[in-house]
């Protein structure tokens, strides 16, 4: 198993991948930290998923008075229904293998990278793999809030061995075993061998799983000098004991996606641990009942939620 190695252009054949759903201003923001890129994506690929506040409207302007014409390559995909960002990361990255791209470089809708954010993340893998192993599945970037602090939603997994990389003069290089989707580089082998996120869990939980999948035979690898900002809400790290009716939606989807994860890619006693986890943090939250016997029924889908895995050269 191989990778596709850099060239030495300042434009690598890279397709960024952003996924949107009515998120207008930030969006916006996004394209404008794209466009200054001191590195710039040879593709750029919007997936809007079936937005409804003037998204559509504003990326028909967008296209036809893109300000990078000749210089990058503009592609939208404008999705028939929202099938989350699960199917959204999915569909956006098909396309970039389907156009031919060397790496996808995915992120969110309210991620802004530092205009080198790109070129440094290129540049850490590059290295990370003559220095440890080309087969290193993604390089990820250090996700700060927009206060300057660390994201405490987006902190990847490190190994066992995290300074492995460091201990060999690589500082700005940490291995990871699981990254979100804020800002991941992949390259095209990986797709590949490992197929896409699966689309049917529409939402959270698709990005740990899928890095994780890529990570099972060599680590990723985060790059600490590359850098975006995550403009979310509020600042914090979530557990089940956070539930509540404004937000129960997203972690029905969380608990059901992690449920079949363990059950039908780990085993029967991870699910049962996780199903422990979920109804402790539950009590210990002290969450509506109601809202408890509606994630306890997702634990039940869970058993037989097991959706196969999709590859884009088929």
């Amino acid at each position: 198993m191989g990778k596709v190695m850099n060239t030495a252009d300042n434009q690598q054949n890279v397709a960024a991948v952003v996924v949107t759903f009515n998120r207008l201003a930030k969006l916006k923001k996004v394209l404008a930290s794209l466009e200054a890129q001191t590195c710039l994506p040879k593709t750029l690929i919007i997936v809007d998923n079936a937005s409804t506040d003037g998204t559509a409207d504003y990326l028909d302007e967008y296209q036809n008075a893109f300000p990078l014409e000749g210089r990058m390559d503009l592609r939208i995909v404008t999705l028939p229904e929202n099938v989350g960002g699960a199917g959204g990361f999915s569909t956006g990255m098909r396309e970039g293998y389907r156009i031919g791209a060397d790496y996808v470089w995915i992120f969110d809708d309210d991620g802004y990278p530092e205009q080198d954010a790109l070129e440094k993340l290129l540049q850490g893998y590059e290295h990370a793999t003559e220095a440890l192993s080309p087969d290193i599945p993604f390089a990820c970037s250090l996700i700060k809030y927009i206060d300057g602090t660390i994201s405490e939603m987006n902190n990847p997994v490190p190994t066992w061995d995290w300074g492995r990389l460091r201990a060999l003069g690589l500082r700005d290089l940490v291995l990871v075993n699981q990254a979100s989707f804020v800002s991941v580089l992949i390259p095209r082998w990986v797709m590949e061998a490992y197929g896409l996120p699966y689309k049917e869990y529409f939402i959270w939980f698709d990005d740990a799983e899928y890095t994780m999948r890529i990570a099972g035979d060599c680590p990723g690898v985060q790059v600490l000098d590359s850098v975006v900002v995550h403009d979310m809400g509020d600042n914090i790290g979530v557990n089940f004991s956070m539930i509540n009716k404004q937000n129960a939606w997203k972690f029905a989807y969380g608990i059901r996606n992690q449920g079949s994860y363990r059950l039908h890619h780990k085993s029967l006693a991870h699910y049962c641990i996780f199903c422990f986890q979920v109804w402790h943090s539950m009590r210990i939250g002290r969450v509506d009942k109601k809202l408890r016997w509606q994630m306890y029924a997702k634990l039940v889908e869970a058993i037989r939620f097991n959706p196969s895995i999709d590859y884009p050269q088929l």
